[in-house]
């Protein structure tokens, strides 16, 4: 899905910058190493020693790469599996690791006000489910405003990003090459 994304968006001329978490070996836990110094070095308030790392560029590099490159962005697009009704761990923690209080959120600084605003989100989900396993009458309830929700509304939304409807790849890990491509 992600090679796809790339290329569709590149043929139309976009830059393309691709985060790969896995092959960054992406840090997936949140520490006091992901900033240089702190404001508060006795006890750590991840949330305001990150406003604290941002303003005085004291953010570990891994951090403040990504957020240079969510700034940069017109697009954030991301491709994940879900994992137990969620996004995978490491994407998980690149959110909260990435997605800074204070110039992303915080405050008055939320949803339509949220400092990515402006901004466009998609996502392209894949999932073991059938189709037919969601919706409002079905086993796992509604997937984009029910199971999801968390991620489009309380994390895109959440910092302002405008959210576009989702791809979503059912049934995957069932799924051959010969009918994976119709």
């Amino acid at each position: 899905m992600r090679n796809a994304i790339v290329d569709e968006l590149a043929a139309t001329g976009a830059t393309v910058t691709v985060s790969d978490l896995y092959q960054m070996e992406f840090r997936p836990v949140l520490s006091p190493n992901d900033f240089g110094s702190r404001k508060r070095p006795e006890y750590l308030i991840y949330a305001l020693e990150q406003r604290y790392g941002y303003e005085t560029n004291m953010l570990a590099p891994e951090i403040s790469d990504e957020v240079a490159n969510v700034l940069a962005a017109d697009v954030l697009a991301f491709t994940f599996p879900i994992f137990w009704f969620s996004v995978p761990a490491i994407l998980k923690s690149r959110i909260e690791r990435v997605f800074l209080s204070g110039p992303m959120y915080g405050g008055k600084r939320l949803y339509d006000l949220g400092g990515l605003k402006g901004k466009r989100s998609f996502a392209a989900m894949a999932l073991g489910g059938r189709r037919h396993m969601f919706g409002s009458d079905a086993i796992h309830g509604e997937l984009e405003t029910g199971m999801m929700r968390h991620f489009f509304q309380g994390t895109l939304g959440y910092v302002g990003l405008s959210v576009h409807q989702p791809f979503v790849a059912y049934h995957v890990p069932y799924v051959t090459d010969r009918t994976g491509r119709r």
